[in-house]
């Protein structure tokens, strides 16, 4: 093989990983190394998302001594401790139904202190819970819901309705309506006892 072939000359080699990292790596930024700053360090509190890039040695060594809570009183130690368990946010007893004055509040009773729920809302109507007055729904149990399928009602039927309904299932299915035939005496019976389970419920 001839190596002063022109193929060679276009041959290009890919550096390896590591002379791609310390071309692109930055110089250390201890004062007067000009070592490559292979490794990052935080610049303290109040400066988040801040860092110093160091070489290995200086990052040792910043680390050694960097200290979070440099400056703050014990007490002041104490209490951010104590809120960084909830994520610095505001917290009160489960059940007591708290909420700092002047809150509002959006939908479902979330706190809404830059009225988020207001602007973003699907109608320009929207209002706190507790200014919202809403109908109360009539709460319809498993049994009486199935009552009134007996009778062929839906839920929410009054008793005018029940009533009337009943007179006329019983009519349509009593044996002497039918000519004495006591086909329909099961059906009877079951229409009978879903009223009366209605009526003992006060639904009619």
């Amino acid at each position: 093989m001839k190596f002063d072939s022109p193929m060679f000359d276009r041959i290009r080699v890919k550096p390896n990983e590591a002379q791609r990292l310390r071309a692109d790596s930055p110089v250390c930024d201890w004062k007067g190394c000009n070592n490559e700053a292979s490794h990052r360090a935080p610049k303290g509190r109040l400066r988040e998302n801040e860092y110093w890039r160091f070489c290995l040695a200086h990052v040792r060594e910043y680390n050694h001594s960097y200290n979070y809570f440099a400056g703050m009183t014990d007490d002041a130690v104490t209490k951010y401790q104590k809120d960084s368990i909830t994520g610095h946010r505001p917290t009160w007893k489960m059940g007591t139904g708290h909420k700092p004055a002047g809150a509002d509040v959006g939908p479902e009773g979330a706190q809404d202190p830059f009225n988020m729920f207001r602007e973003f809302a699907t109608g320009p109507s929207w209002r706190p819970r507790a200014e919202r007055t809403e109908p109360a729904r009539p709460v319809v149990h498993n049994a009486a819901r199935k009552a009134l399928q007996e009778l062929g009602l839906e839920p929410g039927a009054d008793r005018a309705e029940i009533k009337a309904r009943f007179k006329l299932l019983v009519k349509r299915h009593h044996p002497d309506a039918n000519g004495g035939d006591r086909g329909s005496e099961d059906k009877l019976r079951e229409i009978i006892q879903a009223y009366n389970y209605l009526k003992s419920t006060g639904a009619c």
